[in-house]
C-alpha cells in the first residue's frame, strides 16, 4: 500500500502516535469469503495470515494437547480474486501438513513453560516461521521456523531452531495474562520483528527484531488492549490488529477513566464492550511509532480477529474460533 496514499486519506483519523486516540476511522466496504466446509470448521482455531508465492495462508493455532492437526491450509489469490469479483463457487485450497511439531512441543513442555498453540505467522523466502504460545505463568514463549515444500504439500520444521522470547513483566514482576508473541512479520526480507499481545505497561514496553537467533529490544510507546497479528505494508511499515475482548478472564487489557482509551470500549453505561480496529505502526532508528488506521465496522467488531494480511490495498482477516458466526470467517476490506 503506498503509504502517503493511506496517510493522506486517513489523516482525519490519525493523532499524534503519543496522544489521545478519540476519532474513529472512516469504514471500508467489506466481502465475507465463502470458505469450503473444512475450513469454515471453528476448530480450526486459526491464528495468522499470509501471503506468499500467490497464495493467502491460513494458519491453524494446531492445539496438540486437544489432538488437533497440525497444519496450514493455502488458498491461490487468484481463485479469491474471482469471489471478490463476485463469482460463485467452491474455492479449491492445500493442506500443509507441519512435520516436527510434537517434538518442539514435547522440549517446551520438559523446560515447564507448557505449549498452547501456534499464534503467529511470517514468510522469510521460503522459510515458516511460527510464534508458539505457552501458559501463562511461563517466562518465555517461543520461536519454531521450517521450509515450506509446495512439492510435497509440507512444512518441515528445523529441529535445532527453538528460540525462547521472554515474555513482558507486569510491575509486580508476573508476567502479564496471555502476553506471547501474538504477532509477527518480516521485515526487509531478512529479519523479524514481533509484538506482544500485551503493549500496555506503565514504562518498559518493547517488540523485538530478530535476525537469525539473536533478538534485540525495540522502543514501543504504550499500545491499549490486544495486538494479534501484523502484518509488512511498505518499507519499515506495518499493519496491526488492535483488539480489546470483553471478557471476565482479560481484566489487565481493560482500562477506566481517566485513561482516555476507556471510551472506546466502554458503552454509555460504563459497561465494557468489544472493540476492533487496526492500527499502523511504522518502524526506524530503534523504536515504533503507531497510530489508528481504521475501525471495523459494528457487525464484525464481536469477532476474535487472529490473522491479518495486506492484499490490494485492502485486508484480509480471519477470526479464531470465536465470532457470532460460530464458523471460521474470512473477511476482505476493500479500500475505497
Amino acid at each position: 500500500m503506498n503509504w502517503l496514499f493511506t496517510f493522506s486519506t486517513l489523516l482525519p483519523a490519525l493523532l499524534p502516535a503519543t496522544g489521545i486516540y478519540a476519532q474513529p476511522a472512516p469504514r471500508l466496504p467489506t466481502h465475507t469469503i465463502q470458505l469450503p466446509a473444512e475450513l469454515a470448521e471453528r476448530e480450526n482455531q486459526f491464528s495468522g495470515l499470509c501471503t506468499y508465492r500467490g497464495q493467502l495462508l491460513l494458519m491453524s493455532e494446531s492445539r496438540l494437547q486437544e489432538q488437533a492437526e497440525a497444519k496450514v491450509y493455502g488458498l491461490a489469490l487468484s481463485d479469491l480474486d474471482q469471489q471478490l469479483a463476485g463469482q460463485v463457487g467452491e474455492l479449491p485450497f492445500r493442506k500443509y501438513a507441519i512435520r516436527g511439531l510434537a517434538d518442539a512441543r514435547a522440549r517446551i513442555d520438559s523446560a515447564g513453560a507448557i505449549y498452547e498453540g501456534l499464534e503467529g505467522m511470517a514468510m522469510l523466502r521460503d522459510t515458516a516461521y511460527f510464534s508458539v504460545e505457552t501458559v501463562t505463568a511461563a517466562p518465555n514463549c517461543y520461536l519454531v521456523r521450517g521450509v515450506l515444500d509446495e512439492a510435497q504439500n509440507v512444512i518441515r520444521l528445523d529441529s535445532s531452531y527453538l528460540v525462547a522470547l521472554p515474555k513482558p513483566l507486569l510491575p509486580n514482576g508476573t508476567p502479564a495474562f496471555n502476553a506471547g508473541f501474538e504477532a509477527l512479520a518480516s521485515y526487509r526480507h531478512r529479519e523479524l520483528l514481533l509484538l506482544f499481545e500485551y503493549n500496555y505497561l506503565p514504562r518498559g514496553n518493547h517488540a523485538l527484531a530478530l535476525r537469525h537467533r539473536s533478538p534485540r529490544s525495540i522502543a514501543l510507546p504504550p499500545l491499549p488492549f490486544r495486538v494479534t497479528d501484523m502484518v509488512p505494508n511498505g518499507s519499515r511499515r506495518f499493519t496491526a490488529i488492535n483488539y480489546f475482548f470483553n471478557g471476565a478472564s482479560d481484566i489487565v487489557y481493560r482500562m477506566a477513566p481517566p485513561d482516555s482509551n476507556a471510551r472506546l470500549i466502554q458503552d454509555s453505561t460504563g459497561a465494557y464492550q468489544h472493540y476492533s480496529r487496526l492500527i499502523s505502526l511504522r518502524y526506524r532508528r530503534n523504536r515504533i511509532k503507531w497510530k489508528p488506521l481504521l475501525e471495523l465496522p459494528a457487525e464484525y467488531q464481536t469477532y476474535n480477529w487472529e490473522g491479518l494480511a495486506a492484499y490490494k490495498g485492502g485486508y484480509f482477516l480471519i477470526n479464531d474460533k470465536y465470532g457470532p458466526s460460530g464458523l471460521s470467517t474470512l473477511l476482505y476490506l476493500r479500500q475505497r
